[in-house]
């Protein structure tokens, strides 16, 4: 099965008089290696059921097809989606459906059983699409997608690191994450002027550490890193009030430190601590 070239990309474009919108980040990928290698670090073949998020003009969906895998293709951009369905008319498995990946109620739509997402997701939407789908979709059991080396690096980053912040930490409590490559700027049309990675996440059948609201110890990272370069004993005043110094003694952290310097754990034990 053919994947899409520059060529095809720009004589899709053309004949269907689309033009690539920036509101929605759009740069589509147009290199058949680029795409065939993403269907081979996705793992993917024949019984496997596939969510691709931003399917654009169909060149990772050919390439996914063509592993023999089922493709849920999802596209938020209503002019696209005739041009899309037309590329994969002959493509046996696919399905294409208009939808916001922010919105759409893919934990109903997806039903019971694993599916993985592969996905070059839409710059300006990457980050809240992983959390959503970390957080909402638990059918989603493990994760290739492409996003701008930034955010890559944002998500998968360590403590202690600069890119460490609240996506960091989000990931980390549901998935395991890593960077798995990096992709040119040449294989877009049109080309940014960003530089792309690979990020690969596996989701943890239970999360590393035991707290008695999630989303409590995540208002607390919230909340550390709303004023990161000061320590916490004042950037956790306004979450835990007058007790914020024996609820950090009491977590075993030392006041004086910064939001990017916890790791996991730390933010555990002071969501136990500070929990009432």
């Amino acid at each position: 099965m053919p994947v899409l070239t520059p060529t095809d990309v720009r004589a899709l474009l053309t004949e269907h008089r689309l033009r690539p919108s920036r509101a929605l980040g759009q740069h589509f990928l147009a290199d058949p290696n680029t795409a065939q290698r993403i269907a081979r670090i996705a793992e993917v073949g024949p019984g496997d059921r596939v969510l691709e998020i931003g399917a654009g003009l169909g060149s990772l969906t050919l390439a996914l097809a063509a592993t023999g895998a089922e493709v849920l293709a999802v596209e938020i951009d209503r002019s696209l989606v005739p041009a899309l369905r037309d590329v994969v008319a002959d493509a046996d498995g696919v399905t294409v459906e208009e939808g916001d990946a922010l919105t759409y109620d893919l934990r109903s739509r997806l039903g019971d059983g694993a599916w993985s997402c592969v996905s070059n997701l839409p710059y300006n939407v990457a980050t809240p699409v992983v959390l959503r789908l970390l957080t909402d979709v638990p059918q989603i059991t493990r994760m290739v997608v492409m996003v701008q080396r930034e955010v890559g690096e944002r998500l998968v980053a360590e403590p202690g690191t600069k890119a460490y912040g609240v996506p960091s930490v989000r990931v980390a409590y549901h998935a395991d994450a890593r960077l798995c490559g990096a992709v040119p700027a040449s294989v877009f049309v049109p080309r940014p002027n960003v530089e792309s990675v690979l990020v690969c996440l596996e989701r943890r059948a239970t999360p590393p550490v035991d707290v008695p609201s999630p989303e409590r110890m995540f208002d607390l990272v919230q909340t550390g890193f709303a004023q990161r370069r000061k320590m916490l004993r004042r950037s956790l005043r306004p979450a835990l009030g007058a007790d914020t110094d024996a609820v950090l003694e009491a977590a075993g952290v030392d006041p004086r430190a910064r939001a990017e310097q916890l790791g996991l754990q730390q933010w555990a034990a002071l969501t136990r601590k500070g929990t009432r």
